[in-house]
């Protein structure tokens, strides 16, 4: 049974990626499946000053040892203002300071969804030309767009982006 950790780029408590992220995991075959949620791995805000005077903080340690004892990487990106959130990206700069190729090229399924048309499409755009040059390896990707119309407890609601979330599942579940 593969080890596969499933989060959201958000600090949301009702975040739609994680929703996302957690069904898309658990659609999963032969996986066991760990929640992160980044409330969980609260970090000072990133800059030197602060990782000269205390070092790099536990928080940002443990997440990346849990990324590196991971078999898969199962992760929807909010958007904000066209780029990833604030917690998402400090979280990132600060586990790129222990290891520039943070993501140990573990088999990801990236992922974004939000309220409007383009399903944070921008943002996953980014992520896809910066992550590989981090160690990511990007073996599927799916954006989902507006979210609230095409998602239900029950899954994706229209059968065309249904087929495109199994196929991007199914690459990511052959990489494992």
């Amino acid at each position: 049974m593969k080890n596969i950790i499933a989060f959201a780029g958000s600090n949301s408590k009702s975040s739609i990626n994680k929703q996302l992220a957690i069904y898309a995991a658990n659609q999963i075959n032969n996986a066991q499946v760990q929640e992160l949620d980044l409330n969980d791995f609260e970090l000072p805000m990133y800059g030197i000053d602060i990782e000269n005077e205390q070092g790099i903080p536990d928080n940002a340690k443990t997440f990346l040892e849990i990324i590196k004892a991971s078999d898969g990487i199962v992760l929807s990106l909010a958007e904000h203002n066209g780029a990833y959130t604030s917690v998402f990206k400090n979280i990132f700069d600060w586990m790129s300071r222990i290891d520039g190729k943070l993501w140990s090229k573990k088999p990801m399924l990236l992922m974004a969804t939000s309220p409007g048309g383009r399903g944070g499409a921008t943002v996953l755009e980014i992520a896809k030309g910066r992550f590989p040059f981090m160690g990511g390896n990007i073996v599927a990707d799916f954006s989902l767009p507006s979210f609230n119309d095409n998602f239900s407890e029950d899954g994706i609601k229209n059968e065309e982006l249904s087929k495109a979330l199994n196929s991007a599942i199914s690459k990511f579940e052959n990489a494992l």
